[in-house]
């Protein structure tokens, strides 16, 4: 994306500073004003930020024991509302501000029940920021708190109230009910999306057993509704993750296990694939990049079904040794722990720190899992000739990797022969084009800039990943020349910072086998180079669907719709002539340049991993061996489907 800079527009810069410069922001002007400091963004994910704030202190009262019901509601209008069911949040006029409590803790940062450990014992919402940032990014706010027979309510507007707080009316019931409009001058779109609540509602309703939560959709065209309440917790979790899989044995595992204030729960499962899922939370908080309670897990499971194949002889004399990697191939867990003093790495909550939990972790796995093996033996048999062909699986693996590795980023003597490297040195100004097609690549590396585009064509449709152990996937000559190509290894060696490209792109047709190609491109980025979508370094090239021309008028258009638009524009077909590209190469070197490789022109989609459990379940449906789900995830979505090449 380029940005225009107005060259007309000077601003003065003088050298005095002074106090009349020193700003003090008041009440939730800080917010306002720099709103990515407290919610991420103001893309679409700090949106449903705000969200996710009010739900979390709901999910605080559950796992305090007060609260059974959270409802979620995205109303007519596009506002929001989240009920709860429990304690209500204190009304009565806070000791030091003069102020009722609810309204201390909505405008006021750093307030709230969470810093002494009395109001709750466990909260995901450590910093007291949550309800006020809402309050703060929306035009007008309501609550409406149920507690002790009367019903207390107040509004806001841009987080500031234009009431006092007022008894309404009587009730029986307990409970906080907060609706928010957020603030469109805030946000770059204040519509909210069903299906990424949805998918972490669910999410919570698992990590918290017995739950109820509903979801509900009451815009106009949009109505829908949908309740988790999963009385297995976790244990239904992996069930879920594990369902178009076949699995080792019929149910997870499931362990438990406290000390003092903290509690650890941990669920897994062996399937039929090559690839490890793990997720950990604290405190209802995923922690991606997991932590003190993941090394726990990790640790535990290596030394505990060690120790269990040499008391029982399970590993013979020839067989290679075994790794932590051989013991997780197809596993998948849930370790959810939940503690009174969390110690996540940064603001964003995505490593936790707190050694006594790895300590905890082990702890638990290390007694149940033993008494598991000790108790199951056929289990355990599965699980251990499982691993053992893993371990051989991994000593080809790593044979085969010594033929992908480059020696240094820049060193062409050990570069796939079909690679047409680019001259710049530095990877963050370097593009990988992977292009499908010796035809189209040879196109490509005509009409390509050399000093910082490299072209690797690929011959057809590579192999599919999902289906087939790392040995075998190194074995394809394709992927070996991607692997090679890039330098950063593959799996667990992928190392980002020996990248050679920071962008890579797939540049496929404008068709279903494009499609499909691009489809399998994908499915072995994510499971054997996560980190490089993690990273937002995968792309998918958008090439034209036509060339709309007329006399000296010529126009590219990308999809369907564009083209309608330009055909009304135009007044009609009458006289033009339409080019339907099937191909890129069909495309001539200055074609393809001007239409899809030009950074001053072109349209690509970065690829991002919005949530992995759901990516994780769509690649295995779509590329896994089970025909039955992929079945009916097309009968679903064929009527979707407004283009279709045959």
């Amino acid at each position: 994306m380029m940005e225009d800079m107005d060259t007309n527009t000077v601003t003065q810069v003088t050298d005095a500073y002074d106090e009349s410069q020193i700003q003090v922001l008041e009440g939730l002007e800080a917010v306002r004003r720099r709103p990515g400091m407290y919610i991420g963004s103001t893309d679409i994910h700090g949106l449903h930020h705000l969200v996710y704030e009010l739900v979390d202190n709901a999910i605080d009262e559950a796992m305090a024991g007060y609260c059974t019901r959270v409802k979620v509601k995205i109303n007519a209008d596009g506002s929001v509302t989240v009920t709860d069911n429990g304690r209500g949040i204190p009304v009565g006029v806070h000791p030091k501000m003069g102020r009722p409590a609810v309204e201390v803790c909505l405008t006021i940062l750093h307030a709230g029940g969470k810093f002494d450990g009395k109001g709750y014992k466990v909260s995901g919402g450590l910093h007291g920021v949550g309800m006020s940032v809402v309050n703060a990014l929306s035009t007008k706010l309501h609550v409406a708190v149920r507690q002790a027979g009367h019903v207390h309510e107040q509004h806001y507007e841009r987080g500031v109230p234009t009431d006092e707080l007022t008894v309404t009316g009587q009730t029986e019931e307990t409970g906080t009910t907060i609706t928010f409009y957020p603030d469109a001058a805030i946000f770059d779109s204040i519509v909210f999306d069903y299906d990424i609540l949805k998918k972490r509602l669910r999410e919570l309703s698992f990590l918290n057993a017995g739950l109820l939560i509903e979801l509900e959709d009451a815009r106009e065209d949009r109505q829908q509704h949908h309740t988790f309440h999963f009385e297995g917790g976790i244990v239904s979790f992996v069930a879920h993750i594990n369902k178009n899989k076949e699995t080792l044995f019929p149910d997870p595992i499931y362990f438990r296990g406290a000390r003092d204030d903290s509690i650890v729960e941990i669920a897994m499962q062996y399937n039929d694939t090559y690839n490890e899922t793990i997720l950990t939370y604290a405190n209802n908080i995923a922690t991606i990049e997991g932590g003190a309670h993941l090394v726990g897990f990790k640790n535990a499971l290596t030394r505990v079904l060690n120790d269990y194949a040499r008391k029982n002889n399970l590993i013979k004399a020839n067989d290679p040794s075994l790794t932590g990697e051989d013991f997780r191939e197809g596993l998948c867990a849930v370790i959810s722990v939940k503690l009174t003093e969390p110690q996540f790495e940064g603001q964003t909550k995505t490593k936790l720190g707190n050694s006594e939990i790895r300590s905890l972790v082990e702890s638990v796995m290390s007694q149940e899992l033993s008494a598991f093996l000790e108790e199951n033996p056929s289990v355990s048999r599965a699980i251990f000739d499982r691993c053992v062909n893993a371990a051989r699986a991994r000593e080809a693996a790593r044979r085969a990797r010594e033929m992908t590795r480059r020696k240094t980023v820049l060193e062409s003597t050990s570069l796939p022969g079909k690679l047409a490297d680019c001259s710049e040195r530095d990877a963050s100004k370097c593009e990988l084009f992977i292009v499908e097609g010796d035809s189209a690549g040879g196109s490509a590396k005509q009409g390509r800039d050399r000093n910082f585009q490299a072209i690797l064509p690929l011959r057809g449709k590579i192999l599919n990943v999902e289906k087939t152990r790392l040995d075998r996937i190194l074995a394809n000559a394709e992927i070996r020349a991607m692997i090679t190509a890039l330098g950063a290894g593959v799996g667990d060696e992928f190392n980002p910072e020996k990248l050679r490209y920071h962008k890579i792109i797939c540049m496929t047709d404008a068709d279903v086998d494009g499609s499909h190609i691009r489809i399998l491109l994908l499915t072995f980025f994510y499971r054997y180079m996560r980190p490089l979508i993690e990273h937002g370094y995968v792309y998918a090239a958008r090439p034209p669907l036509y060339k709309v021309s007329r006399g000296s008028f010529e126009r590219y258009v990308y999809d369907d719709d564009e083209l309608q638009v330009l055909l009304k524009d135009l007044g009609g077909a009458e006289g033009l002539t339409m080019q339907r590209y099937k191909g890129l190469g069909e495309m001539n070197a200055e074609q393809l340049w001007d239409t899809t490789m030009n950074p001053e022109v072109r349209i690509m989609n970065r690829i991002s991993l919005e949530d992995a459990i759901a990516a994780d379940e769509i690649f295995d449906v779509l590329m896994g061996e089970r025909v039955g789900p992929r079945r009916e995830f097309i009968e679903q979505n064929a009527k979707l489907v407004t283009d279709l090449d045959v």
